[in-house]
């Protein structure tokens, strides 16, 4: 693997992550439409811990809210207080995907790195955010949700292990169902990032630590590095166009790459001749 390849993984990491339209089947259909090899999971992670890093700067100010609502509530649930209401929410939010993720893991998880899932899933998805963001009303802030709506959106996030379905874009679209405002929508998606993408962070370096492939973490220390600049740009991009806009670009286009992968994975269209 170059250094050229890790550069244009981590960056195409960086701008997709939070964009609605699936950053892993972003990464999966780079190695399938250009001469650059699978960079498999372990890379995949890596550039995803890049991101988490730069939600972590972006919402600095939140996160010290958070931790500052613990100390008040001495670490004890508690849903009134509402900096560590958002804390407990962001845990139950995070517990379905825990159980489903280790289940998925133990069963094995490569045949979803598949050309023709990934098509279905990006264009079915979009649908779904369009319908969410157009006929929900947009009253709630992150403050307003409840526990069952933390569920929810955390059994959303269990579908983004199926590469195309994009983590943000389905926890999204149902705090959109949930009548979220969608910066708010956005905000609780990146926030309910960290401990999900930290999770398999550790997972797979465990892994990687049991192979002793130093190679692979080296890989890693630069997609890290690489994605975290791409991925601050993005965030502040995103929250900046959910002031006043909706989310129907990023709709159009999951349309149009959904459909162009289906129609090429039944073999009615060939993208192969614009590999490079």
């Amino acid at each position: 693997m170059t250094n050229f390849h890790i550069l244009v993984l981590s960056i195409l990491q960086g701008i997709t992550e939070f964009l609605p339209v699936s950053s892993s089947g972003h990464l999966i259909l780079l190695s399938k439409f250009t001469y650059f090899p699978d960079q498999g999971l372990a890379l995949d992670v890596a550039v995803h811990v890049g991101s988490i890093i730069a939600v972590m700067i972006y919402f600095s100010q939140d996160l010290w809210k958070i931790f500052k609502g613990l100390l008040k509530t001495y670490f004890i649930p508690n849903l009134r207080n509402p900096d560590a209401k958002t804390f407990w929410l962001l845990v139950i939010g995070t517990i379905p995907i825990v159980f489903v993720g280790l289940f998925l893991e133990e069963s094995g998880m490569e045949w979803l790195r598949d050309t023709r899932i990934i098509g279905w899933t990006i264009l079915c998805y979009g649908i779904l955010l369009f319908i969410a963001d157009h006929f929900s009303m947009t009253i709630r802030k992150i403050e307003h949700l409840t526990v069952l709506d933390a569920i929810l959106i955390g059994c959303a996030q269990c579908l983004a292990l199926i590469p195309g379905t994009s983590r943000s874009g389905i926890t999204m679209t149902m705090a959109r169902f949930l009548s979220m405002e969608r910066r708010e929508a956005a905000k609780f998606s990146m926030l309910l990032s960290i401990p999900a993408i930290i999770g398999a962070a550790v997972l797979v370096t465990y892994k990687l630590y049991e192979e002793n492939n130093l190679a692979q973490i080296i890989y890693a220390v630069d997609g890290i590095t690489y994605s975290f600049i791409a991925s601050i740009i993005a965030i502040y991009v995103v929250m900046w166009w959910l002031k006043k806009s909706t989310f129907l670009p990023f709709v159009i286009y999951r349309i149009i790459l959904g459909t162009i992968l289906i129609l090429d994975s039944y073999k009615i269209l060939d993208i192969n001749v614009l590999k490079f």
